[in-house]
């Protein structure tokens, strides 16, 4: 039962199309090794907003509460935040989708 909560918050989550676009340029930015400690990123807040006709703010709202559904993890760096996918709730939803 715990699963299918944690699920309707994620699907919750992606029902705003914004919040589905930000996750899918994060997976696209997110190959394996990229966010790494120390190397270039695309996937710090303010690159992540450039991307979108939105503003800071609201791209931050957004990545709140992807953050706050499990989808992605935030960490700072510096004087920056890099967000990356949860590769263990991207495959919770996989295995749920597939059945």
């Amino acid at each position: 039962m715990k699963e299918i909560k944690e699920l309707a918050e994620i699907f919750k989550a992606l029902s705003d199309p914004s919040r589905l676009a930000i996750l899918q340029a994060l997976r696209e930015c997110c190959g394996p090794g990229c966010c790494a400690p120390g190397e270039g990123r695309d996937n710090t807040v303010s690159k992540i907003a450039g991307r979108f006709d939105l503003s800071l703010s609201t791209v931050s709202h957004h990545l709140k509460e992807l953050r706050n559904a499990g989808l992605i993890r935030c960490e700072k760096r510096g004087q920056q935040v890099v967000c990356t996918p949860d590769p263990e709730v991207l495959r919770l939803i996989e295995e749920f989708l597939a059945g």
